[in-house]
């Protein structure tokens, strides 16, 4: 029996090990704070942490042009509402940061202004590109695919969250905070495309509009559409008219069509073009025109940021290149005086 001892023992040590290994070769892979194994979301679905509500303090009286009524929103609801319907909500973190500080912005000055121009009486602003584009989330959830819905609002969310309370600045107040989709290379000064000379809407490059999907676009007219609209007539030598000013931002500031002088901006609102960056060309009976950028051109451009984002740089660095010389201030002190008013 004496002999049979260490036997036993040993076996007793063996059989142990035998239970433990496999446990010390899990343990590293197990979340150790919730006991359960770590899982890797794909790139569109990471989200850093679950996104708590956002406190409001004040309502956005907001005219639902399809309802044709006025609905009372939650400023901080209202602002994941517009960067929704701005922004696709694929775009990077850092870029979806830029534009909820730019929306948030654009309303606070909205809601500080005497007059609400383009409103009906009683709204803030209008729900379209009058104002801010804003839908709900039930609006939302019928544009996304039912599988995007939830982790493209809570990236959204979070991207408001992280700048709730913030508003961007110039000489102690909110900015214009204009934006577009795509540039043509550079933004505009603000006095090239509208009356007033804006100190921090300035030219500056934007190399990297030209991977964007709008960058391009062509739109055919026939021929005496095009002088219909216009009210010009082309030559009889085949002649299209001239390019004679472009802007700082490498628009068509004038063009000449057969004598007849016209701005840049006053073509693009008449037939409707994504950009006032354009040629054209007579082809048969037709006039094809060429446009490069989607958008007026003034402030932040939307896939712009994108491409700042993409190369690291955070919603900071993204406002300070196109918004020249702004702060990013508390909301606090202009949110007082709204509430103040009502």
């Amino acid at each position: 029996m004496r002999n049979l001892k260490p036997i036993i023992v040993l076996t007793s040590i063996l059989f142990v090990m035998v239970l433990m290994v496999p446990t010390l070769l899990v343990m590293p892979f197990v979340d150790k704070e919730s006991g359960q194994l770590a899982e890797e979301l794909q790139p569109n679905q990471q989200i850093q942490n679950q996104v708590e509500p956002i406190d409001s303090p004040i309502d956005v009286a907001v005219y639902r042009h399809k309802q044709e009524m006025i609905e009372n929103i939650p400023l901080e609801d209202y602002i994941v509402g517009v960067v929704a319907s701005e922004m696709p909500a694929d775009f990077e973190l850092e870029a979806l940061k830029a534009q909820a500080l730019a929306a948030r912005t654009y309303i606070l000055r909205q809601l500080m202004a005497e007059e609400k121009l383009g409103t009906p009486e009683g709204a803030d602003v209008t729900d379209t590109e009058q104002h801010q584009v804003y839908k709900s989330p039930e609006e939302l959830k019928a544009i996304w695919a039912a599988e995007d819905f939830n982790w493209k609002m809570e990236k959204i969310k979070q991207a408001v969250a992280e700048t709730a309370g913030s508003v961007l600045t110039y000489n102690n107040a909110p900015i214009d905070a204009s934006y577009f989709s795509t540039s043509n290379g550079y933004t505009e000064n603000s006095e090239e495309y509208w009356p007033n000379e804006i100190p921090y809407l300035r030219s500056v490059e934007s190399p990297w509009d030209v991977d964007s999907e709008k960058y391009l676009s062509q739109v055919s007219l026939p021929v005496q559409e095009f002088q219909s609209k216009l009210g010009v007539t082309l030559g009889s030598d085949g002649s299209v008219g001239k390019i004679i000013a472009r802007t700082t931002g490498n628009r068509v500031e004038a063009v000449d069509i057969n004598g007849k002088k016209l701005s840049g901006r006053e073509v693009r609102d008449i037939l409707k073009l994504r950009s006032s960056d354009f040629t054209w060309e007579r082809k048969g009976e037709n006039i094809v025109i060429t446009t490069k950028g989607f958008g007026h051109g003034v402030g932040m451009s939307q896939y712009g940021a994108n491409g700042m984002a993409l190369e690291g740089k955070n919603y900071t660095q993204i406002i300070s290149h196109y918004y020249k010389d702004v702060q990013i201030a508390s909301a606090d002190q202009y949110i007082n005086k709204v509430t103040a008013k009502r």
